[in-house]
């Protein structure tokens, strides 16, 4: 009798193990996350709770706080688990992005490890900046840039044509980027540009723009 009871909770137990859900952050914003759930991705806020009633607890920029099947565990960006402990192989490195004021997408990251805060832009050729931006990221475009002229809403302005060490998105990051430096003050915000774009998997879904390396 004893063992036919242990043997059905045995056989309880991984049942539950085999039926629990597994869960990937792909996204991460403040009091807010884009969760994939058995491969259904939902946007959820700190509170709401999503498909097989996964709960968002708490969220910032780097981890996410999940209450899976009763369980509060930490989740980091673009890690698989399950409620049995599982790590599933970490895929590619990805970012998502929600649309923000304006119908616009704003992102932090970095050029050449120098912070920096992105306007992305799908209608610019290239990483664009303005002098100003470009003497704050210590670039010394004048002597490293190329002379060229750019056409832009208030007509043609003279700039450099540049290559950036890298830059970075979160765990995402590119090597040699094709910028421009602008003279003047236009772009207001660093436009992240094709030449980045092109080099990395993106897409938007919902207003989300998800980011991801192919590095």
């Amino acid at each position: 009798m004893l063992r036919a009871m242990l043997a059905l909770t045995l056989s309880l137990c991984a049942a539950a193990a085999q039926a629990a859900p597994q869960v990937r952050v792909v996204g991460l914003f403040p009091n807010a996350a884009v969760v994939n759930i058995d491969g259904q991705r939902k946007f959820i806020r700190v509170g709401e709770t999503g498909p097989q009633g996964v709960q968002l607890v708490s969220a910032d920029s780097h981890k996410a706080v999940l209450r899976v099947d009763g369980v509060e565990s930490s989740y980091e960006l673009s890690r698989e688990y399950n409620a049995a402990g599982y790590s599933a192989p970490r895929p590619a490195p990805e970012l998502g992005i929600a649309r923000g004021a304006g119908g616009h997408y704003w992102v932090s990251g970095a050029i050449n490890g120098q912070t920096a805060q992105f306007l992305i832009d799908t209608g610019a050729t290239t990483v664009a900046m303005n002098e100003e931006q470009a003497r704050r990221l210590g670039i010394d475009y004048r002597v490293a840039g190329k002379p060229m002229v750019a056409s832009t809403a208030s007509g043609t302005v003279k700039g450099w044509r540049i290559n950036l060490n890298s830059v970075k998105l979160g765990g995402i990051e590119v090597l040699g980027v094709e910028a421009s430096v602008l003279e003047g003050e236009f772009p207001t915000e660093i436009l992240l540009g094709m030449s980045f774009l092109n080099r990395v998997g993106w897409r938007e879904d919902q207003d989300i723009m998800h980011i991801q390396s192919k590095q």
